[in-house]
């Protein structure tokens, strides 16, 4: 921390800060009662799709199957307290996650042909955490002047109940591929199991580059193989609940610079505060990345311990 003009700018603070705070003030925020963090390999989780007909079309004449990227779409939590477990909650946690799949069909000729299919795969879990204890309603309202306040929300607009927040990171596409089983029958979900707002994700995502003629040829395809997906999942999860701290205020957050303002009247301006981008010409070589080599060294290491 330091100070402009005599006064007090966000950063790190030391003893002689301390002096500088001037007032102990109330403020209401969500404390984090208790968080943990989860480190998932989610390994030949079956892909579901919207299309079931035309896409398990794909499946029985693919020859090989890519996952090129996989993406967090959409996350449901349902919090439960623990029996006789005071101020524990179990935290049921299901994952939403939209995989790109490349599927190469052969070709009449030589070569194959590439089609791209958008799919979902499911990842539930549960987890206990503390949260507390403590049931108060809060009622707001908005001012109105010269008139009566509106209510918002209704009467009610929230408690302090503890409430589940997940954070996540884009997932790490590991791998795909086509299950073939001869012991046992699969039966893909259709997208009817899906919400309706995953469900949309997948919509008019599928471009065919062959005559549906082509695909017509069998009334019905038989399920007799499916896709399976593996990604690695990193995530947070926290049990919050809306309280009133006592924290000690230096002042108020007074922006410090001005803004850089981009108009149409000045692009070329603005385009030259840019620094030219030397490492989109030259990649930066290994040892130029932080912890590059010390990464290099410790996979290495591990290595050699599996040997």
């Amino acid at each position: 921390m330091h100070f402009d003009n005599d006064g007090v700018v966000a950063g790190a603070i030391n003893e002689k800060d301390l002096s500088r705070i001037r007032e102990a003030v109330c403020i209401q925020v969500e404390k984090i009662y208790d968080s943990c963090r989860e480190k998932d390999c989610i390994e030949n989780a079956k892909v579901l799709f919207r299309d079931q007909q035309k896409i398990q079309w794909i499946i029985n004449r693919a020859i090989n199957v890519k996952l090129r990227r996989a993406e967090v779409v959409d996350v449901f939590t349902d919090i439960e307290p623990v029996p006789f477990k005071r101020g524990f909650y179990t935290v049921d946690i299901k994952f939403f996650i939209k995989v790109t799949l490349d599927f190469f069909l052969p070709r009449d000729s030589a070569g194959a042909r590439i089609v791209t299919v958008p799919g979902i795969i499911l990842f539930d879990k549960k987890v206990i955490l503390f949260g507390s204890e403590g049931n108060a309603k809060i009622f707001k309202s908005s001012f109105v002047e010269d008139g009566i306040d509106k209510k918002i929300k209704g009467s009610l607009q929230q408690d302090n109940l503890p409430i589940a927040k997940v954070e996540v990171v884009e997932p790490i596409a590991l791998n795909a591929k086509i299950q073939d089983p001869a012991d046992k029958f699969f039966e893909d979900c259709c997208v009817a199991h899906l919400p309706r707002s995953i469900e949309d994700l997948l919509e008019d995502e599928v471009v065919y580059d062959f005559d549906d003629v082509e695909m017509a040829t069998e009334s019905r395809q038989v399920i007799s193989r499916r896709v399976v997906a593996s990604v690695g999942l990193f995530s947070i999860i926290k049990l919050v609940r809306f309280v009133q701290l006592l924290i000690p205020a230096f002042d108020f957050c007074v922006p410090a610079r001005q803004c850089i303002s981009a108009t149409e009247a000045n692009p070329c301006e603005l385009f030259e505060t840019i620094a030219f981008p030397v490492d989109e010409f030259f990649p930066p070589q290994k040892r130029d990345f932080p912890g590059a080599l010390a990464a290099e060294k410790e996979m290495a290491g591990e290595m050699k311990d599996k040997r």
